[in-house]
């Protein structure tokens, strides 16, 4: 989610703000489904595949696709891959003719690519292809700063989602908020954020909160 919200500048203050965004994780998908998922299918190009389909690709033409966790890409897509951003066009699963895109590319990792370059885990050329301009984004507790900001625009967005009225969270609740160490980043708080709007309780995640740390506090202890 933090990775998300870090695009979202980029994307608003450039020519494509009205262009798609499109969006996959990388490591959330086998990859012969990223495969049909980013570059689509032509219809019997595998068992269910009843009609042609275009990729994210397509569908983010003349916009943005955010590839999350590009890390986690096989090394069979990353070649692919390549493929779209030195000529910007490619093939469909099982299909023979070549499409062509305008699709700007953000990858997203929280791994170190240059290790992963170094270990053989990563393709060099894929990595510098990608490197135009990066953003470095530090962890939640590394930027305490910016978590009251977090929190009205998750607040916000789970207000329209679930019909909620919840306009602020309690003095105590920002307090401990901002104490907190935060190991899951913005998802974390994004979670615990939206199980206060659907609840109407802050209470059961603070026990959660002041559960956790205890545990650390007596791990680091018997450390």
């Amino acid at each position: 989610q933090g990775k998300e919200l870090a695009a979202n500048p980029v994307i608003s203050h450039s020519p494509r703000v009205d262009g798609p965004l499109v969006k996959i994780n990388c490591a959330a998908l086998p990859k012969d489904l990223i495969e049909s998922e980013l570059f689509g299918h032509v219809k019997g190009a595998f068992t269910g595949a009843t009609t042609d389909k275009p990729g994210l690709l397509e569908e983010a033409h003349r916009g943005s696709l955010l590839l999350d966790e590009i890390s986690e890409m096989h090394p069979n897509l990353q070649a692919k891959l390549l493929q779209v951003l030195q000529d910007g066009e490619f093939s469909r699963l099982g299909g023979e003719s070549d499409v062509r895109v305008d699709t700007r590319i953000i990858a997203a990792t929280n791994r170190n690519l240059e290790e992963a370059v170094a270990a053989g885990r990563f393709r060099e050329d894929l990595y510098y292809r990608l490197n135009v301009v990066t953003i470095p984004i530090p962890p939640l507790r590394d930027r305490k700063d910016a978590i009251p900001l977090l929190v009205d625009h998750v607040l916000q967005k789970n207000n329209e989602q679930y019909n909620k009225r919840v306009r602020q969270l309690s003095a105590q609740t920002m307090g401990i908020f901002m104490d907190y160490h935060w190991p899951g980043n913005v998802r974390e708080l994004e979670n615990m954020v939206r199980r206060m709007v659907v609840l109407g309780n802050e209470q059961a995640v603070l026990d959660e909160i002041a559960d956790e740390t205890f545990e650390m506090t007596a791990y680091e202890d018997f450390v």
